[in-house]
């Protein structure tokens, strides 16, 4: 503040800095105190509405960000758990096949070995 007031010339970026914390603001408000505009008490007021507003208007950015970021995770958590299941169902799927193969299977071996068990019986009274 001090060298804004001693006729310091800021850089771009640094005016940027001074005009977002407010230092620019002050400066702009201690001349019209020195012009006889409004008092110091009136200066004070008015940057302090000036940093309220500003203060508000940032929280509702950052919220608003919040806000946007839960609604991205919840849709990224959705659509996770979308795919999980259709995997699970996949997979189901997949074992319900292999127990149905596999009982197929196993019903196929008992038919041959009835098969077998019959036609060894078959052979064996014709040996007599």
């Amino acid at each position: 503040m001090y060298w804004v007031n001693v006729g310091a010339i800021p850089t771009d970026t640094v005016r940027s800095i001074l005009s977002r914390e407010g230092v620019l603001m002050m400066k702009h408000l201690q001349g019209g105190v020195k012009k006889g505009a409004f008092s110091e008490e009136e200066a004070q007021r008015r940057f302090e509405a000036w940093k309220n507003e500003k203060d508000a208007k940032l929280n509702a950015v950052k919220s608003k960000l919040n806000e946007e970021k839960r609604n991205a995770e919840k849709t990224r958590l959705e659509e996770e758990t979308a795919k999980k299941n259709a995997k699970a169902e996949l997979v189901a799927k997949k074992k319900a096949e292999l127990a149905k193969a596999a009982e197929e299977a196993a019903k196929a071996a008992a038919e041959a070995e009835t098969q077998q068990e019959g036609e060894a019986a078959t052979e064996a009274p014709a040996a007599e």
